[in-house]
């Protein structure tokens, strides 16, 4: 028996080292099932410990997952990587099982961007399949964010001629006549998110040309009226602030060669009270209808910090308590 050795393997910080170990230290917990080794994750760094070849698997894993997270990775790994790379370190490549992190290329000067969980996958593949797609969720499921990679994937692969962004501003009522300065200068606060998430997909000097010759336009849901979108990958953010009617208009103004993905969360809605919600009350009205899909997202599928997740799955518990008990 060959004599055991120790390996320190240290990160860049703290985040970087859970973020690889996973939710829970489940992906540590894969790895010591995998290999005879003891491994110990403290602070930015994890000591490893067993048979020298063990020792020097489990590290040809870690050193692989660490990779993905310098390629832009965003929280915590999956562990369908994790069992991808043990496989392969052990000289047993797995045939692909289930959904892959498949790439999102919007730009070859921005981090490529993919799908970290299954829901997500299959919010992707439903946009490339189905010409009105809805994702539904909690904020931080990466809705809005994947929509437009593919938006802007679409733009930049010649699929789509424009690209048009919208949402309800409903703290204004949609009456944004009485603020000051042009169009642009009204509407800027309520399409601050679209613009932020443009601006990290798109190059600044290319976007501004882009909205110059009007290719991309991020525009509030009231200007949508009367209009034909045609050749279009149109998508509308924070719907569960739409009334019935607006959805209605929304929908209709879809014109040939366009897709339309329309994202919301209805845990979240902002109308007057007794209002109707128009994406909780289309969730009826197009639910047989083909080439439309839903996805559904859940507090498992966010990507930000982990205490975003935890926090939603707080306030769940405590909605679920205050519900009346039989």
């Amino acid at each position: 028996m060959s004599q055991a050795v120790s390996r320190k393997i240290m990160f860049e910080d703290q985040q970087e080292c859970l973020q690889l170990v996973g939710e829970k230290d489940h992906n540590l917990k894969l790895l010591r099932d995998s290999f005879p080794v003891t491994l110990v994750a403290r602070g930015n760094e994890i000591i490893l410990t067993g048979e020298p070849l063990e020792v020097s698997h489990a590290t040809q894993v870690i050193e692989r997952l660490r990779g993905h997270l310098k390629k832009g990775y965003e929280g915590y790994l999956q562990p369908g990587a994790v069992k991808k790379f043990i496989a392969e370190a052990k000289g047993h490549p797995l045939e692909e099982e289930g959904p892959t992190r498949e790439t999102i290329l919007v730009s070859s000067h921005k981090k490529p961007i993919f799908a970290r969980s299954d829901n997500q996958h299959k919010y992707v593949e439903a946009i490339k399949a189905k010409d009105i797609v809805f994702g539904i969720g909690p904020a931080g499921t990466g809705k809005t964010y994947l929509a437009m990679a593919m938006a802007v994937a679409a733009l930049r692969n010649g699929e789509v001629e424009r690209l048009i962004l919208t949402r309800p501003a409903v703290e204004a009522g949609e009456k944004l006549g009485f603020l000051p300065g042009d169009l642009q200068d009204k509407v800027d606060p309520y399409m601050r998110p679209l613009y932020d998430a443009l601006y990290d997909m798109v190059e600044y000097e290319k976007l501004q040309r882009l909205f110059h010759q009007r290719t991309v336009e991020v525009a509030p849901l009231a200007y949508m009226r009367g209009r034909t979108l045609s050749n279009a990958f149109i998508i509308m953010d924070e719907a569960q602030n739409t009334s019935p009617e607006q959805m209605k208009m929304f929908l209709t103004r879809m014109g040939t060669g366009s897709k339309v993905v329309v994202t919301g969360d209805v845990t979240q809605i902002d109308l007057p009270l007794g209002k109707s919600s128009g994406l909780i009350e289309i969730q009826h009205i197009l639910s047989k209808v083909k080439g439309i899909e839903f996805v559904f997202f859940s507090p498992k599928d966010v990507v930000r910090h982990q205490l975003v997740k935890d926090i939603l799955e707080a306030y769940h518990s405590h909605e679920e308590e205050k519900k009346p008990k039989n």
